[in-house]
């Protein structure tokens, strides 16, 4: 079975890839997020290969474990058409625990064998060099307006990371309840609350997107 669009197993950010030609080297980073107690396997195609270079391309994910995949535009700026198709396909399905990922089979993201298996679509846009998220600009202000939102960014992926990381200590703790546990688990609320009070000042003190 394959599902489209829905995040089942995964979550990927962003949906839509954007190249700022501007740029040397111009790439672009994908998040994908394993939602289950499952591990999950990966792996991203495009209907262009010799355009863009994708580490890691493939890979396995341990429950709730996140990933960055980098991808990097190969071509020069000069031979990029005016309009970009390019798509990128990121596919997933749940493996068994002990799965390595040299050890893949081949067939095992084929969507004749039954399983589940997830797509999601990515497309890309090339942004020019003369394009302004905001007309009056300059171009030390796209500097920092970049750079908040890339730190947002990051203190958002990182709050995810740690929002699962609790989710999966309170079935743990369900199952085990001692004093070490819990002194682990109060920990983590705490450094959460932190890390949310962090993004909240840096939400704000960031430029309104526009």
């Amino acid at each position: 079975m394959v599902v489209l669009g829905r995040s089942l197993l995964v979550s990927v950010y962003p949906s839509e890839l954007k190249f700022y030609l501007d740029q040397k080297p111009s790439f672009c980073d994908i998040t994908v997020e394993n939602n289950t107690d499952n591990h999950v396997a990966f792996k991203v195609k495009t209907t262009s290969p010799k355009s863009y270079y994708v580490r890691p391309n493939a890979g396995i994910l341990h429950p709730w474990e996140s990933c960055i995949i980098r991808v990097t535009l190969q071509i020069p700026r000069e031979n990029l058409p005016d309009q970009c198709k390019d798509k990128f396909l990121l596919q997933s399905t749940a493996v068994p625990t002990d799965s390595e990922l040299e050890h893949l089979s081949l067939d095992t993201f084929n969507k004749d064998n039954g399983k589940t298996v997830e797509e999601r679509k990515l497309r890309v846009v090339f942004v020019s060099p003369g394009y302004s998220e905001k007309p009056n600009a300059s171009p030390s202000n796209k500097i920092d307006l970049q750079r908040l939102k890339s730190e947002r960014d990051a203190a958002i992926l990182q709050t995810r990371q740690l929002q699962k990381e609790l989710e999966m200590l309170k079935r743990r703790r369900q199952r085990r309840n001692n004093s070490g546990f819990s002194f682990k688990f109060a920990l983590l609320v705490g450094f959460i609350g932190v890390m949310t009070g962090f993004l909240l000042n840096l939400s704000i003190s960031s430029p309104p997107p526009q």
